[in-house]
């Protein structure tokens, strides 16, 4: 890991918080799949829209390692509401899929600057709910979901989770990989991890300040999971934590929420790594320790 963070320093590239919201997509794009492991090939590629609260179309894509009708893992992209897509994700999907044996969806939700908190939530609120209810017509057992997602994704991830339980629709886990979840950014491990690796204060400042409208939007449950008033009755979680990383605390925080709550909680914390780890396989032993400790979860979750 430390040989991995050299690298990226003396490639000396910007950081995103030093680019325009425009550059900070296309150089996180840029560098997306640098260090991640081969594409799996699977059964079926297909991109599909699913219909938003405001009649926008959400691009999608399904991953699925057969024609069958399969249960499926609803995924979420991370990139702090501001950058990332399906694109930057398509290995880790394609590598969730092809491990677990399950179908995953993953979703193209709308990023700030351009729309604002709660745009993300709400779109990603309304993927679910449409897979929910009418994944049949892409192949998915809509009695066998799961949610889950990478960094503000895994806050998205959760955020559904608690809609699934006061909407009443299945959720068999929730899958949280280094997720954003308190309002301030104040915990220790925010303070330990000020300068990185890689993810920075001053990035994490530039991401919520495309993202929220004022400041009052940090304290709705919907940016900050923490702050929700009770989570009894979510899904069950799988939460996969980097121990060098700004929102160590943020995920460990949660979970005791979770078991408070009498949640099961399965929380692994993967040691001497850093945020966005899960996509650097071809450099990380531990990366691919996490991507199959998370397939496996979902096949558990879900499989009969």
């Amino acid at each position: 890991m430390a040989s991995v963070v050299e690298r990226m320093a003396r490639a000396g590239h910007p950081t995103l918080d030093q680019l325009t919201p425009e550059e900070a997509k296309a150089s996180y794009e840029k560098g997306a799949g640098v260090l991640e492991v081969p594409k799996p090939e699977l059964a079926r590629v297909e991109d599909f829209t699913i219909p938003a609260r405001d009649d926008f179309a959400i691009p999608a894509r399904l991953y699925a390692p057969s024609t069958d009708v399969l249960p499926a893992l609803m995924y979420f992209h991370g990139g702090g509401f501001t950058v990332g897509n399906i694109r930057t994700h398509d290995t880790l999907c394609r590598v969730l899929s092809a491990k677990s044996g399950c179908a995953v969806v993953s979703v193209d939700y709308r990023l700030a600057p351009v729309h604002k908190f709660p745009t993300a939530s709400n779109d990603a609120w309304d993927a679910f709910a449409f897979l929910a209810h009418e994944g049949r017509r892409v192949g998915v057992d809509t009695r066998r979901l799961a949610v889950g997602g990478d960094s503000a994704g895994g806050t998205l991830a959760a955020v559904c989770a608690i809609l699934a339980r006061d909407a009443g629709l299945p959720l068999a886990l929730q899958m949280l990989i280094y997720p954003g979840m308190t309002a301030h950014q104040d915990t220790a491990s925010h303070l330990r991890h000020v300068n990185g690796p890689l993810l920075t204060k001053a990035m994490i400042d530039f991401f919520f300040a495309q993202y929220v409208r004022t400041p009052a939007d940090r304290d709705d449950w919907r940016f900050a999971p923490l702050l929700a008033d009770d989570v009894d009755g979510v899904a069950p979680a799988w939460i996969g934590l980097a121990e060098c990383d700004p929102v160590v605390d943020d995920g460990i925080a949660y979970a005791d929420k979770l078991r408070a709550a009498g949640v099961p909680v399965d929380l692994e914390i993967y040691r001497g790594v850093i945020h966005e780890f899960i996509k650097m396989g071809r450099a990380i032993p531990e990366a691919l320790q996490a991507q199959d400790d998370a397939a496996r979860a979902l096949r558990e979750a879900l499989q009969p």
